[in-house]
């Protein structure tokens, strides 16, 4: 997948998926200077949340509000001998792999960061052709300013592997893909092969997190979209998180969690999300039904989804219409304010947590509520309505 698509409105226009490599790159943990306030998050936005529905532009009733952000509470570095208060997320001593990772923009990016802040360990499974970037510029510090945890610590990630979760195997891959010189370098990479490799270094983990997705044909409408980019969609979207699941549960401890991104369009009509998406995340959340119901059955894990609403990650931004997706989702939703990476980064820490230890087999929305609207406020048909607005 040319890009990785992250919960969500999960998109991107090109290849499928993600890459792994036994490729090692460990991110050391620098102090933080005192511009970095304790509890603040750096900007996140989500690895491809996406929706191109250019018939969303209208005149807005509204502004946004402003709403306090809670950051999940850190469970360890400075704070970790003093007495916690409250009911804090605690994840110490887990291991956490994320899959689809490729930049400091997205969901994924806030999952692991929230994760940390926790005190799980970090595992990151990113695009192949993305991985010397990533790799390159964790180690330059240029992701440093978003790796601040709410205890002034930076998140460390202690091995990226090179993954393309479009191929279950070697066996595979095509020819034109093994030649593609963008793969060149890197071995390991498919589905099967990282989640050995993970097994050999670290043995197990506790938490599998899917923020990924694919849709080569995402801006065509679903009338035009071909059987290859349909089927494209479904296997970079939908499928690859059956299949990571299938490959790493075997090594995944009981008790554990899975955590996948969708995006409402699964369920609604979203113009303009196109190419089969819609169709690969109502796959994917039907999955995460199934799949709650086998892996508990047979391995006492659990598997739920988040429906994120839109996030101006750099994936979505190269579609073009995120900010007017955005800006109709402040002015309708009940809560008006734009949501932010860390509020979904937060979601999966819980859902990862013994907290959630009874809820499997769910998604959850966080989306500020734009999810239960029926009608959009600022239609011109009930203008006349007296609808409470925000007036900052």
């Amino acid at each position: 997948m040319a890009a990785t698509a992250s919960s969500a409105m999960h998109i991107t226009a090109a290849r499928p998926s993600i890459s792994s490599t036994c490729r090692i790159f460990k991110a050391g943990v620098a102090s933080v200077g005192a511009h970095n306030k304790g509890t603040s998050w750096a900007k996140l936005a989500s690895t491809c949340h996406i929706s191109s529905v250019q018939s969303f532009r209208r005149n807005f009733m509204s502004s946004p509000a402003k709403f306090e952000k809670f950051p999940a509470k850190a469970m360890s570095g400075s704070g970790e001998n003093k007495p916690s208060s409250g009911l804090p997320i605690d994840l110490k001593g887990k291991r956490a792999f994320i899959a689809g990772i490729a930049d400091d923009n997205g969901y994924g990016w806030a999952i692991a960061k929230s994760l940390a802040a926790a005190g799980a360990e970090i595992l990151v499974g990113t695009w192949v052709p993305a991985l010397n970037m990533f790799e390159t510029s964790l180690r330059r510090g240029k992701f440093d300013e978003s790796r601040v945890l709410p205890d002034g610590s930076l998140m460390k990630i202690t091995k990226v592997y090179a993954l393309d979760a479009v191929f279950d195997n070697p066996e595979d891959v095509p020819e034109d893909i093994k030649a593609n010189k963008r793969y060149a370098g890197s071995s390991n990479w498919t589905v099967q092969e990282v989640a050995e490799c993970v097994k050999q270094d670290f043995g197990s983990i506790d938490i599998l997190v899917h923020s990924l997705a694919n849709g080569p044909e995402v801006t065509k409408p679903l009338l035009e979209t071909s059987r290859k980019g349909y089927l494209a969609a479904i296997s970079a979207s939908s499928y690859s998180y059956l299949s990571l699941l299938k490959h790493f549960i075997p090594i995944m401890n009981p008790g554990g969690s899975s955590v996948s991104l969708t995006y409402i369009a699964s369920e609604r009509i979203i113009p303009g999300y196109g190419g089969g998406m819609s169709s690969a995340k109502a796959a994917l959340e039907s999955d995460t039904r199934m799949l709650a119901f086998e892996a508990g059955r047979k391995h006492k894990i659990r598997v739920n989804a988040i429906s994120a609403g839109p996030l101006r990650s750099r994936a979505a931004r190269a579609i073009g219409f995120i900010d007017t997706m955005i800006e109709y989702s402040i002015a309708n939703a009940p809560l008006q304010k734009e949501l932010s990476a860390d509020e979904v980064g937060n979601t999966a820490a819980f859902l990862a947590s013994p907290l959630a230890s009874a809820i499997t087999g769910a998604v959850i929305f966080v989306d500020n509520g734009l999810n239960a609207m029926g009608m959009a406020v600022d239609s011109p048909i009930i203008k006349t309505l007296d609808i409470p607005t925000d007036k900052h």
